[in-house]
């Protein structure tokens, strides 16, 4: 649940652009303050790094008088929960872009579940310079070894999402990161999450158009040196007939790890075998080889 901050907004605003400023200046006069499950939003205080990429999308909400509400679970998972927030500035013309929108907000779960599932064999040859005190605790995963192994996962899905934007791939544009929260843009219609490559019902040619898609999104990280590493039907969403990649923690360069060829021969496996199974021919070893040439090439 979303808590309301200590800070006023006439506080917040000190730190906020000159036109949101005074917004705010004027919302801490009319007492507007957040209420059950809202939070001020914390946009403010993320640092230029904590943001994505540039050009930034005009829909996200980046005044320090917008307010978060959480608006409920839309998918929990092993590892992290995700959650659909209305990011708003109150009383602002909601259809004017920049004042309201809906953001995805994926939380990677606290030190009382269970730990990770996700194996070494995606961090290795990955540079995360830890203090010693850090890699001992993650290593005996004590209690604040999960900690920092779980804002480590936020901010490397937060740096995958970043990177593949700017690369052009299709996948839900990162708004910020912060501990171990990250948020996205929310990709669906109106409050409802796009349904999974695996629960769509699509005609052959629709099927078709689908299967190029994943693979051109394939190619466009083979290119750069990178592979999904658990790619799948179930990590890969259509919205509008456009397929989105989601998950992705565990993006590995290919090179750099020693399992980078394993884990990019996975993909093209889990990818060709479930659209066989839907009766489209697909040839694992052959969209390999052509992956690997792009890597290599």
């Amino acid at each position: 649940m979303l808590s309301s901050l200590d800070d006023s907004a006439a506080r917040r605003a000190a730190s906020a652009t000159p036109l949101a400023a005074a917004f705010a200046h004027d919302l801490a006069f009319a007492d507007v303050e957040p209420g059950e499950d809202q939070r001020w939003s914390t946009w403010p205080a993320t640092q230029p790094s904590e943001r994505g990429p540039l050009p930034r999308p005009d829909w996200v909400v980046t005044s320090a008088a917008a307010i978060d509400t959480e608006l409920g679970i839309v998918k929990t998972g092993k590892e992290a929960d995700l959650w659909l927030i209305e990011r708003a500035v109150p009383g602002a013309p909601p259809e004017v872009p920049g004042n309201r929108t809906l953001l995805a907000a994926k939380r990677y779960r606290g030190t009382e579940h269970r730990m990770f599932h996700r194996s070494a064999v995606y961090t290795e040859g990955r540079a995360a310079p830890r203090r010693s005190r850090d890699v001992r605790a993650v290593q005996r995963s004590s209690s604040y070894g999960r900690e920092v192994a779980r804002t480590e996962w936020a901010y490397a899905e937060f740096a995958a999402l970043s990177r593949l934007a700017e690369l052009g791939a299709a996948v839900p544009y990162p708004v910020q990161v912060g501990e171990t929260e990250v948020l996205m843009e929310f990709v669906g219609e109106g409050r409802v999450a796009a349904p999974r490559l695996a629960q769509v019902r699509a005609s052959r040619d629709d099927l078709r158009d689908l299967f190029h898609q994943v693979v051109d999104f394939m190619h466009t990280l083979a290119f750069a040196g990178l592979a999904h590493g658990d790619l799948s039907p179930y990590n890969l969403l259509v919205h509008r007939g456009r397929v989105v990649a989601i998950d992705l923690p565990q993006v590995v360069d290919v090179v750099a790890n020693p399992n980078g060829f394993d884990l990019l021969h996975r993909d093209c496996v889990n990818v060709c075998d479930w659209f066989t199974r839907q009766r489209l021919e697909c040839d694992a070893e052959d969209l390999f080889a052509q992956l690997v040439g792009d890597v290599t090439g």
